[in-house]
Formats: C-alpha cells, sequence, structure tokens
C-alpha cells in the first residue's frame, strides 16, 4: 500500500463514476487505442475499468489518476510495476487529443514524481514504443533521458514493437 487513502495531487484525482465519457473517449480514439492493447466500447466496460482502481490502489498493486482540466478528466497517469523492495516504479500516461500540447502530461509527471520520490522511491521509469513520438517527447519535457531500447517487448494490434526505456534517479536526476 502506498498510502491508506488515493491522494489528490495538484491536478490529478482519483477516478470517479462520472469519467465514464473520458474513459471511452480514450480507449475508442484511434491515436490512444494504437499504443494500447485494452479496448473498452461501452459504459459498462468504462464501469469496470474505473472500478478496478480502488482494489488495485489498496493492494499496492498499481494506481491511476485522472488527469484534470477544470475538474474534467482529460488524460490518466499511473503508477505500475511497483517494486518497493528496490525502490522503483514505472510510470503510464494518455491524454484526450485536445488536451495534448499544452503541457499538462509532463505537469502530471513531474507531480507524480515528486510523490514517488518523497514516498522514498529511488527509480522511475517509464516505456513507450519507439513509434510513438509524441510519448518520447514527453518524456523528454519531464527530464526522463533514454536509457536504450528494448526490442520486441510489446505486442500491440500491429505487431512487435520496440521500446524505448526513460527513467529518472532520485539521487542523480533531481
Amino acid at each position: 500500500m502506498l498510502a491508506p487513502e488515493q491522494p489528490t495531487l495538484d491536478n490529478l484525482r482519483p477516478w470517479q463514476p462520472t469519467d465514464v465519457p473520458t474513459v471511452i473517449a480514450a480507449f475508442t480514439n484511434p491515436e490512444i487505442e494504437q499504443w494500447h492493447v485494452l479496448r473498452i466500447d461501452n459504459t459498462g466496460e468504462a464501469e469496470a475499468w474505473l472500478a478496478q482502481w480502488p482494489h488495485r490502489w489498496s493492494s499496492g498493486e498499481a494506481a491511476s489518476w485522472a488527469i484534470t482540466t477544470d475538474g474534467v478528466a482529460v488524460g490518466q497517469i499511473g503508477l505500475r510495476q511497483i517494486d518497493r523492495t528496490n525502490a522503483s516504479v514505472s510510470l503510464s500516461y494518455w491524454m484526450l487529443p485536445t488536451a495534448r500540447g499544452v503541457g499538462l502530461a509532463p505537469r502530471a509527471i513531474a507531480t507524480v514524481e515528486r510523490w514517488c520520490f518523497g514516498l522514498g522511491f529511488q527509480r522511475i521509469a517509464l516505456q513507450h514504443s519507439t513509434q510513438n513520438h509524441p510519448s518520447c517527447r514527453v518524456a523528454e519535457k519531464a527530464g526522463y533521458p533514454l536509457e536504450g531500447t528494448l526490442r520486441s517487448v510489446w505486442q500491440l494490434a500491429d505487431g512487435r514493437h520496440d521500446v524505448h526505456l526513460h527513467a529518472r534517479i532520485n539521487s542523480v536526476d533531481r
């Protein structure tokens, strides 16, 4: 468990049932769907996706926040591969196309980074397909240097993908 209750951090908040339209919009958007294996087509699937997060939070398995602007969810940032023993964690993120290009994703990464480093994590990594150039730009803008390329790591809808690995180290990159 990271904390008893999932905190609201800056413009990041836990997902709410009212976020169903954002979830459906994201997981049916071709620009987002291209980089994910998950597709969510209807209200029931979106509600199930939203309902998983409190349990995943309380178990310490994963976390996800809605990235908001004026209280409306426009993106997602999450913690994956939470490893308390080695003090490392991986980030995931996506933004609706209408919310891109205004710095919300790098701001969300910086917010979660401060929080994670404050909890004692020493390494925060993020990965993206080498073909996902916008995600690479977000990582670079957030100050995550490229560490290398992992070959044929992900199976996406269009086949196998190499993956860029970016990371920040608490004692080195802060």
